[in-house]
């Protein structure tokens, strides 16, 4: 099994994630400058942008690449893109919901997303979110075999449909560079577990089966879904016979990534699609196993880059290096800061002027890691100059915090006519201090 998962990735490229890079190719903001300066006239910067058009398009790309598996839906990961006016948005393309917390299981519901809609995969879960997973009807896709129990005394039975987390442990690699080590995530069941606990589920009531597993994040290779697939439906073809359990899905969930890099070349949705095809005709198929329906569970590659963070640069700094301060900091975009992610930045303005100069871009936290880009090769930026970091639509604003007291940005929709739409006020320091309600000192801010 080892042996297999480090196939999956041989011709796939092992991105090197860092901050520094120098290219010359260029990647486009979906949005032009005078759009950006107006907005900024109603909506200071830092913000969040998202491209409604672009969101669409993709959603159509994905459904038309998996159209082939009559069964298929895509669960949007909604830990990616939190918010309800993205949620109704991929709703219109037949999409459901990921959901991995009472609050995203709450929106879910808000939005209008129920039952099979909504998928609940959580892991070291409290008792009481299953309950409420089970009460709005979605399927339980259960990370740890002892879960088994959690949910019976969450909800007094096994539901009918439910699903289980596959883990094969071991390490796989690209080449000679680890891509990800399954054997030490959290995640998941190991091949023993999940056999036996569709033995439990199935003589607890279960008559409907889902095999779930994420193995890797955001891989920029046409072969890693195909490759998974394999794997999935081997052991889903194995499960069915040894267990008699009937397998209704197989959730491929996410790690189709993006091109964070402009060198970098983007995956094909439609080119994995059919080889998400071809392996399940080769292995499906023949075992009886035609009816089984394809799942998936996106955020990054459905809405990363379909949004952006647009900043303003207000200070300048010439030491040892050369500093460009901006409005927004890892409060707006942690990736940077946490992972030393790189996220391409367009000066608006000057898309076409020589990148002739060597900044480090940074924010306003008391950590010396916020930082958007180090040793960076860009046009001269001057005090005023609005800037757009790309690829933020997915894991951006979802991962912010309010470290030093910064409150997190509004959040805006560039909607297909042209307009803008908030679809998230900005915080304020009302917003910040609400939760010392119960601390008479704090009365005047609140």
């Amino acid at each position: 099994m080892i042996e297999l998962f480090t196939e999956i990735c041989k011709n796939s490229k092992k991105q090197k994630i860092n901050l520094r890079g120098d290219t010359k190719v260029e990647k486009k903001p979906f949005v032009t400058k005078e759009q950006l300066e107006e907005i900024a006239k109603t909506y200071p910067t830092p913000f969040y942008l998202y491209d409604e058009k672009g969101i669409r398009e993709n959603a159509k790309r994905l459904k038309e690449a998996f159209a082939w598996n009559p069964g298929y839906k895509e669960y949007f990961a909604v830990k990616a893109t939190p918010n309800p006016y993205i949620l109704q948005i991929l709703k219109d393309y037949g999409c459901g919901t990921d959901c991995s917390s009472a609050t995203e299981l709450m929106m879910s519901d808000a939005v209008g997303f129920s039952g099979h809609d909504i998928m609940f995969s959580s892991n070291d879960t409290p008792i009481q979110e299953f309950k409420l997973a089970n009460d709005l009807g979605a399927i339980i896709n259960l990370d740890d075999i002892t879960h088994i129990e959690s949910v019976e005394q969450a909800v007094g039975y096994i539901p009918k449909t439910i699903s289980c987390r596959y883990n094969p442990g071991g390490m796989f690699k690209i080449s000679n560079d680890i891509m990800d080590n399954p054997g030490d995530s959290k995640y998941g069941m190991t091949t023993e577990q999940i056999f036996e606990a569709f033995k439990i589920l199935k003589a607890k009531g279960a008559e409907e089966f889902g095999i779930h597993a994420f193995l890797a994040s955001n891989t920029v290779t046409n072969e890693y879904y195909p490759m998974l697939a394999k794997v999935l439906f081997e052991l889903a073809v194995r499960l069915q016979k040894e267990t008699g359990a009937h397998i209704k899905f197989i959730n491929l969930s996410g790690g189709v990534g993006v091109p964070y890099r402009p060198d970098q070349e983007p995956n094909d949705i439609a080119v994995i699609g059919e080889g998400v095809r071809k392996v399940y005709e080769e292995t499906l198929v023949p075992a009886g196993m035609g009816d089984v329906a394809i799942y998936t569970e996106m955020g990054r590659f459905m809405l990363a880059p379909y949004g952006c963070l647009v900043t303003r640069a207000i200070h300048e700094k010439h030491t040892y290096k050369e500093y460009i301060g901006v409005d927004a900091c890892a409060v707006n975009l942690m990736r940077p800061a946490m992972y030393g992610a790189y996220h391409h930045i367009t000066v608006l303005g000057k898309e076409d002027a020589p990148c002739d100069h060597k900044y480090d871009v940074v924010g306003s936290l008391c950590e010396n890691n916020d930082k958007f880009a180090i040793d960076r090769m860009l046009p001269e930026i001057e005090r005023g100059d609005l800037l757009v970091i790309h690829d933020t639509g997915a894991h951006g604003f979802a991962m912010g915090y309010n470290y030093n007291g910064k409150l997190k940005s509004a959040e805006l929709l560039l909607k297909e006519d042209g307009s803008v739409k908030m679809i998230r006020r900005a915080e304020t320091a009302k917003d910040y201090f609400a939760t010392l309600d119960c601390c008479d000192m704090m009365k005047k801010y609140l």
